[in-house]
Parts: structure tokens; C-alpha cells; sequence
């Protein structure tokens, strides 16, 4: 049968039959049908990068695809240097997927990863961004620590501060140290409640007053009365204590004439105790004197004065200081009995000139200035509580 003649098939040389058939020139051989079946373009070829549309079947050719299919009216061409030109050249796209009759060619599915496209970040790397996210919205919820009591209190260190016994830090740092104690019991970590109307808290075996309590020492003058307020008009103990907002009183007397260390407070069962027999809070008083003094003058104190309200006892004596016939003398005895030093010391012989009264209890009068009036330390509150047993 006679051929229709020579087509040229992309230019390329390839010659179609009247029956269809296609043949192919020497320079194919069976080199490029390896190649072409494997997707791979000819070495010579692979500086090309050359994107074209489907063959006379409609097959994409990039990437080595075949052309002319069963429908095309022909059999399968094996493939020359056009159709391998035109695709599957180095850098460009490969795929094998087969397209439809008269379809265009191209890749199916999604977008591929081309020359103009950034790099996809890999599957590691996003699941750990997302598991940082998660933990910096995720945070685990912070334990409280257990509390001491009820845990509608108020935390230890800030009672603790309120009471005048430092900063917070520094209230944190004694919990720390095991300086703190709640009712008995050492309180070991941070955070613990307590009720402190009801809770006994004591730092270095001292008692703190947590509640809303106020403690000073006053240098009383000679000439005050020892009592709030004077139908008299005289100058008296509460001239000292204007402007509070708290009612204090004082704790025991002082005669007019004597001077020396009272306390004032709103705490009244710490003002019973302080001067209930009971108790035995020892007052230390300097008395000037006249001499000569006996040697048993101490004796005689010691083992008692008889006074018209009984006998009086001194627990302590001693010469201070003496000049000629000036004598002054220490004396320590824990009643609290009217003008009781100066009727002892007149009783046994040797009126009182001048009175001082030092100490009351732990309190020491030491360099305060006479009519000054000075807050009590916590230290202080709390030796005055340990002596009455608070």
C-alpha cells in the first residue's frame, strides 16, 4: 500500500503511514526508547528547559510522557529528541501522570515545588512550634502551699510585718531560718495562714503582738500625775499621749515626785498581769540618800520592813554610789504597794531624797531623756508577755 506521504511530527523527523504508524529515524535508536521509557531526557538534551503542550494524542510530553496514545489513531510512538526536549529536562517538573484525550498538558494535582517558590517547612518543625505555643498558653496552675489554719487568714509574713517585725522579705527570711512559731508548732515553710486574734505567735520563744496592741515607755518627770486625765488641771500622763486614736492607760503608779520608766498600753490583760502579785514583775529603783549607811542595811531589807500595811521585802540591794554622807542606792523588789521605797528606806532610817525608778520587768529606762516618750520594741513586747506568761 502506498504511503500519504511524509509528515514531520514537531519537527523532529518522525514520518506517519496511512495505517497510523509511526517510524522512527536511525538517529532515535533504541537508546532514546530507554530513556524515554524511564522519564530520563538524553544527556545533550538536559540543558533545556523547554515546557510544551500535549502531542497529536494530547499526552503531556514533559517529564518523558508518552504521545500519541491508543486514540490517537496510531500506535504508541516511542518517543524522540522533540518530545524529550520539551520536557522532563533537569530542574523542571516530573511527572507521570497521563492526561486525558485532547486534554492540555500539565502536572495534575496540587501546586509542585518550582524555582519561585520557598522551601516547605517540614512536618518536625511545625509540630514544634505548636507545642511551644501550647506551652506558653498551657501554664500549670502554681500550688499554693498547705496553711496552718483556717484559709480565710491573713498570710504569716504579712502579720508578721504589720507587727513591726521588718519587711515581708525579711519575715520570709525568719520563717525561713525556724525562728517562728504558731502555737507551739515551728512553722517551716511559706504561705501559711493564721488568725491573729486567735493564734499565739512567737519569734525566738517572744510572743509578737499581731493584734492592733500598742506598748510605750515613758521617762515620767517629777511633778506628773500618774493617772489619764485631772480634775486638778495638773500635768498627768495622758498630756503625753494626745492624738492617739487608741485609749491607752497606764500600767501601775508612780508617785508625783518620783521619777522614771511607766508603761502605757491598750492591752489590759497584759497591764493585770504586769502588776499582779501573783507574777512577781521586779521594779528596780535608785533612791538618793543620806549616810552613814550600816553594813546590814541590805540584811534588813531583804528580810523585811514591817509597815503599818504589813511587811516589805526588798529582793536585791546595793551601794551605786557614794560620796561623803551622799549615798545612792539600788533596790529591786517586786511589790507595787503605795510609795513602798520610800517608806521602806524611811522606816529602816534614811528618808529618800530623790527617786528613780529604772526598770519595770526586762524594760531598762536607759539613755531616755526624761519626758520622752518612745515606742517598745517587739523584742521588747515580747519579754514583758514571756514574764507574765502570755
Amino acid at each position: 500500500m502506498r504511503s500519504s506521504g511524509r509528515n514531520n511530527d514537531s519537527g523532529r523527523g518522525n514520518y506517519r503511514g496511512a495505517g497510523g504508524g509511526t517510524s522512527q529515524p536511525k538517529a532515535g535508536g533504541k537508546r532514546d526508547d530507554k530513556q524515554q521509557r524511564a522519564g530520563r531526557p538524553r544527556p545533550e538534551e538536559r540543558r533545556y528547559d523547554v515546557g510544551g503542550t500535549g502531542g497529536p494524542g494530547g499526552k503531556d510530553e514533559r517529564g518523558g510522557a508518552k504521545s500519541g496514545g491508543p486514540k490517537s489513531g496510531g500506535p504508541k510512538s516511542t518517543g524522540s529528541r522533540g518530545a524529550a526536549a520539551r520536557g522532563g529536562a533537569k530542574g523542571g517538573p516530573r511527572t507521570g501522570a497521563k492526561s486525558g484525550p485532547g486534554a492540555k498538558g500539565g502536572p495534575k494535582g496540587g501546586p509542585q515545588r518550582g524555582r519561585g517558590q520557598a522551601p516547605a517547612r517540614p512536618r518536625e518543625y511545625d509540630a514544634q512550634v505548636e507545642e511551644r505555643n501550647r506551652a506558653r498558653h498551657n501554664k500549670p496552675q502554681i500550688k499554693t502551699p498547705k496553711t496552718f489554719g483556717d484559709e480565710d487568714g491573713e498570710r504569716l509574713q504579712k502579720v508578721l510585718a504589720r507587727a513591726g517585725m521588718g519587711s515581708r522579705r525579711a519575715c520570709e527570711e525568719l520563717i525561713d531560718q525556724a525562728r517562728v512559731e504558731v502555737n507551739g508548732q515551728i512553722v517551716m515553710e511559706q504561705g501559711v495562714r493564721v488568725d491573729p486574734e486567735k493564734d499565739e505567735i512567737k519569734v525566738d520563744g517572744l510572743t509578737v503582738a499581731t493584734q492592733s496592741y500598742l506598748f510605750f515607755a515613758l521617762n515620767k518627770p517629777a511633778g506628773v500625775v500618774s493617772t489619764m486625765e485631772d480634775p486638778d488641771g495638773r500635768q498627768c500622763l495622758g498630756d503625753y499621749v494626745t492624738n492617739r486614736e487608741t485609749r491607752l492607760f497606764h500600767v501601775g503608779r508612780l508617785d508625783t515626785e518620783t521619777e522614771g520608766i511607766i508603761l502605757l498600753t491598750n492591752h489590759g490583760e497584759l497591764a493585770h498581769r504586769l502588776t499582779h502579785p501573783r507574777y512577781g514583775v521586779k521594779k528596780t529603783y535608785l533612791a538618793a540618800i543620806q549616810g552613814p549607811l550600816p553594813r546590814d542595811l541590805g540584811k534588813q531589807l531583804k528580810d523585811g520592813i514591817q509597815l503599818e500595811d504589813g511587811y516589805a521585802r526588798a529582793d536585791h540591794f546595793r551601794v551605786v554610789e557614794n560620796t561623803g554622807k551622799n549615798y545612792l542606792v539600788e533596790v529591786t523588789l517586786h511589790e507595787g504597794r503605795k510609795h513602798i521605797v520610800r517608806r521602806m528606806l524611811s522606816e529602816a532610817g534614811f528618808p529618800v531624797d530623790k527617786l528613780v525608778r529604772t526598770s519595770f520587768g526586762p524594760i531598762a529606762l536607759g539613755d531616755q531623756k526624761s519626758g520622752w516618750l518612745r515606742r517598745m520594741t517587739n523584742t521588747e513586747v515580747g519579754m514583758l508577755m514571756r514574764e507574765v506568761e502570755l
